[in-house]
């Protein structure tokens, strides 16, 4: 555990001497809560609500997939990684070190969101319901840190930057978050639960509000951290074997 806190506070390091890295993961979803949520929000204190929870999801999509997709990506083309590689204590600290930092970036990422929901909107939740969504948060993290790894370690910097973009927008749409809950058009509740993303955003809108979570949704996540999981570790292997076999 303690190295794998060295290892989490060498990537904040890195992450905070590059300043335009922490307002990138911040700027997009505080920029669709802007025009997105807070101009059509009206009173309706329910739906303000239920909208934020969707830009959380968003917030944490996109942090996720990009600091682990271009994130690990360009780590792989520094000479530092290769000699991490060969120190004795193994991946673990390393994975778990970036996972702690990746988690607190992407907490931080949420900090504008809710502060515009909270005075730009008429979005409330008690605090037994903040807290449980901050824990929502760190779950539906999983399945998008493991996106993010695949990405990282199957393909080039520059490849995986292309990739990560053209990956967040369908997923964004398709899984409904610039939506009210059930008010997305007709295709797009077709293939929502399908998703990674509708599954991860009705467990936020379950956390924030009265919202029954549709079984195949919840399912097709599972699936999806399954897949994705067994993806990422191929990634990691097939990239070991080339360096260092």
């Amino acid at each position: 555990m303690q190295l794998a806190l060295v290892h989490a506070r060498y990537q904040l390091l890195e992450i905070i001497r590059i300043p335009v890295a922490v307002v990138g993961s911040a700027f997009f979803p505080a920029a669709a809560m802007i025009f997105f949520v807070v101009p059509f929000t009206g009173d309706d204190s329910v739906g303000a609500t239920f909208a934020t929870a969707s830009m959380i999801t968003f917030s944490v999509m996109s942090a996720n997939i990009f600091q682990y997709g271009v994130g690990v990506a360009e780590d792989r083309d520094q000479p530092w990684n290769p000699y991490t590689r060969t120190l004795p204590a193994g991946p673990a600290p390393r994975f778990a070190g970036r996972v702690l930092a990746g988690l607190a970036l992407t907490y931080l990422s949420l900090l504008p969101v809710v502060v515009i929901g909270a005075t730009l909107t008429p979005a409330r939740v008690t605090p037994l319901a903040f807290l449980l969504t901050a824990v929502t948060v760190a779950v539906i993290s999983v399945p998008f840190t493991l996106m993010g790894l695949a990405i990282g370690y199957s393909l080039p910097s520059k490849a995986a930057v292309v990739v990560a973009q053209v990956v967040f927008l369908p997923l964004a749409f398709g899984g409904g978050l610039l939506s009210a809950p059930g008010d997305a058009p007709g295709f797009i509740e077709t293939i929502a639960p399908f998703l990674p993303t509708r599954g991860a955003a009705e467990l936020m809108w379950s956390a924030v509000g009265d919202y029954p979570v549709q079984p195949l949704a919840l399912i097709m996540l599972g699936v999806w951290v399954v897949l994705l999981a067994s993806l990422a570790a191929w990634a990691y292997r097939r990239d070991e074997g080339r360096r260092f076999s």
